[in-house]
C-alpha cells in the first residue's frame, strides 16, 4: 500500500453500517476520484470496488455498527480504507472468491485483515498512465 505524508490529504467518513448509507460512500469515491482526474470509466470501477467491500463487511458487522471509511488522495493515487466492527468469528470471503475477483480487477490492489472485533478491507487505485 501507498505511505502517507504530511501532504497527502486524508478524508474520514463513517455512516451507520448498513445498505442505505452506501450511496454516500460511492459519491464521497467519485469526487475524490474526480478530482485526481481519473478517467470516467476508472471513476466508476472504484466507486463499483467501493461497494463491494462495503457489502462484504455489510454482511459480517455487529448489529449498529458504524462504517468507517478513510479516503487517502496522493498525486496520482486514491486509497480507500473501510473498517467495520464485525460479530464474533466473522470472516471476511476468501481472497479465491468472486467478491476478491471483482475488487482486484477494479483496483490496483486490494486487501484486508480480519481480527477477532474488526474487518478492514483496503483499496489503492492508481490513475491511468501514472
Amino acid at each position: 500500500m501507498t505511505q502517507l505524508t504530511h501532504s497527502d490529504d486524508v478524508v474520514l467518513l463513517t455512516v451507520p453500517a448498513d445498505g442505505g448509507y452506501l450511496g454516500v460512500l460511492r459519491t464521497a469515491t467519485a469526487g475524490l476520484a474526480a478530482r485526481l482526474h481519473f478517467a470516467l470509466d476508472e471513476i466508476e470501477d472504484l466507486r463499483i470496488a467501493v461497494d463491494e467491500a462495503c457489502a462484504m463487511l455489510l454482511a459480517i458487522a455487529t448489529p449498529r455498527a458504524e462504517l468507517e471509511c478513510r479516503f487517502a488522495v496522493t498525486d496520482d493515487a486514491l486509497t480507500v480504507e473501510v473498517s467495520v466492527a464485525t460479530v464474533r468469528g466473522a470472516r471476511l470471503p476468501s481472497e479465491s472468491s468472486f467478491a476478491w475477483k471483482v475488487l482486484t480487477a477494479l483496483t490496483t490492489s486490494a486487501a484486508a485483515d480480519a481480527t477477532g472485533r474488526s474487518a478492514t478491507i483496503r483499496l489503492l487505485t492508481r490513475r491511468t498512465g501514472s
